[in-house]
This record gives C-alpha cells, structure tokens and sequence, in this order.
C-alpha cells in the first residue's frame, strides 16, 4: 500500500508543479484585423510606417515559427490595402532592416508596393536601416527615394540556393534514405545525398534566371542600365557611403530624414505618423533562419549571408 501511496503524492506533485508553469498558447488563434497607433506627429493627415525586418517569406509564418519575427508578403499587403483605404494617409515610409529572405518572399514586396503606388499615386521613401541587404535591398527598388543611413550596409545584390548534406552523419549513424521517383531528377537538391555535376548545373540556371531577375528590379529602380548594375551585382555589400556614389540609394540620413521627406512629397506641413499593429500579437526582438532552413525542400534566396540573424 505504501508504494501506492508514494506514486499518488509524486502525481499529486507533478500536477501542482505543472500547473504552475503552464502557460496557454493557443498557436492557431483567429488573428484580429490590424489597428492603427500614432508614434510621433499631429495633423489630420498621416504617414504610415512599415517595417519590414528580419527574414522576408511568402507567406505568414504561423504556429512555433510565428515566435522568431521576420516579415511576410501577406502581412505587407494587408497594411497597404488598409492604407490604400485611408484617405488620410498621404505617404508611405518602408523602415527596412533586413538582411533579405526567400526569392518569392522579396519579389512578392516588391510587387505589392508597386501596385500600391499605382492604384493610389501616393509617396513611398525606403528608408534603409543597419542592414538591407540583398532581398532588402529588392524590395527598396519599389520606392520613390532610397535613404540610407549612414551606418547601414546594403547591395549583396545576388541569389544563394542552400542545402543542407546530411550524408555523412547518415554514414555514421547508420541511416538510409529510400526514395522511389518517377525520374532521375524528382529528387533534385535532396539534403540526403551530395548534390551531382548534372544538378548543380541545374541550380545554376535557376540561379542564374533568379538573378537576372534582380539585375532588372535594379536597373528599373535606380534608372541604371543592366551593364552598370552587373559589375555591383557580385554579392559584395556596400556602406551607405559607397551605395550612395554608385547611384544605389539616393540619399544619405536616418529615419527622421525619410519622414520629412515623405510629408514634402506629400505636401504636407504637418502629419501624423502611424503604424499598424495586431492586438495581442508578440513582436520579439530577435528573429531566426533556423526554422526555415531545417525544411528540407529546396529554396532560393535573395539573403545576405554575412548578417547573423541571432
């Protein structure tokens, strides 16, 4: 009877101890429409701020990698439709710190601030923060100015396709992949097995088009042609000195500077400035490539890989 009674105290602890540290987080909560929140200005009209930091995705990133921050093509869009909506909203200003993300993460960006100036013939400064690099850099392309600060890094004007080779700890553990494919490429890039001659010259066109694709966004957005664009376009970051000589950002300040120039586009003498926010939604500080590098199907990136997202 004793040892009866000792397993009933130790689960009588461990449900006590449990319920002292458990903490409800409920992963596929209905998320709640963006609200509005003043942060500096007055006036009838507004400015809204973006940001745009962290690793750039396609698409929201929910549950477990919802905690490590970044900035997705859906939730830029939702604020720029909510501000498209807003008569009182005269300017947009992107604050952008980022080292860049995912190809169709960044084109996505680009492509919605695009339409949005479009549809709405309103302003947009990029305002470049400590890095905007390589997909930062892509989606800076759709503004009006570029304003760098002076000291950020940008450029890394490029594309990386990563993998990880897991071959040899599968040699030294003694795990094997069996795959059944109905052709020699279907299992193109797999992390399972060294990559061959035949796929890495694959890669190289896709990386090749990708890039290209880059050149072009560029050479649109800074009125350059493809030629001068090509010798930059190595990967190589540049400070906001250095961008600014080689016509790759127009001008040189802090965010302060980007506000202003928002309300002179804009014709504005005063303004508020806003930004949208998701009540109950946990911004951290910190952002990760982790998760998005653990999944196991190939992806492309306009990404600086010298910033350490940690």
């Amino acid at each position: 009877m004793r040892w009866r009674q000792t397993i009933v105290l130790l689960a009588w602890g461990v449900s006590c101890l449990w319920g002292c540290v458990t903490v409800k987080v409920d992963l596929f909560e209905e998320q709640k429409p963006l609200q509005e929140k003043v942060v500096s200005g007055r006036g009838q009209d507004k400015i809204l701020l973006v940001d745009i930091s962290g690793f750039l995705t396609d698409s929201p990133r929910r549950g477990l990698k919802s905690l490590f921050g970044g900035t997705d093509a859906a939730r830029l869009k939702e604020e720029l439709e909510k501000a498209g909506k807003d008569p009182r909203i005269k300017a947009v200003v992107l604050r952008i710190n980022s080292p860049g993300g995912m190809v169709s993460g960044a084109d996505l960006m680009h492509h919605e601030i695009l339409v949005f100036k479009r549809e709405h013939r309103r302003p947009v400064i990029a305002a470049l923060m400590g890095v905007a690099a390589s997909g930062g850099y892509f989606v800076a392309q759709a503004a009006d100015v570029i304003v760098a600060q002076p000291s950020g890094v940008t450029g890394s004007i490029g594309v990386v396709a990563l993998k990880p080779n897991l071959k040899g700890l599968m040699d030294r553990t003694g795990i094997e992949a069996e795959v059944v494919k109905s052709g020699r490429f279907k299992d193109f890039w797999s992390p399972f097995k060294p990559a061959g001659p035949e796929e890495k010259q694959l890669m190289e066109g896709i990386i090749a088009d990708f890039y290209g694709r880059f050149l072009e966004v560029v050479a649109q957005g800074r009125g350059l042609s493809p030629d001068k664009v090509r010798p930059l376009a190595d990967g190589r970051i540049f400070t906001a000195a250095q961008a600014k000589d080689l016509g790759l950002v127009d001008r040189i300040g802090y965010l302060d500077d980007a506000l202003a120039l928002a309300r002179e586009r804009a014709g504005l003498t005063e303004a508020r400035v806003v930004v949208y926010h998701r009540p109950g939604s946990y911004r951290p500080t910190i952002y990760s490539l982790a998760p998005e590098l653990l999944e196991w199907d190939p992806r492309f990136f306009y990404l600086w890989l010298g910033e350490d997202p940690l």
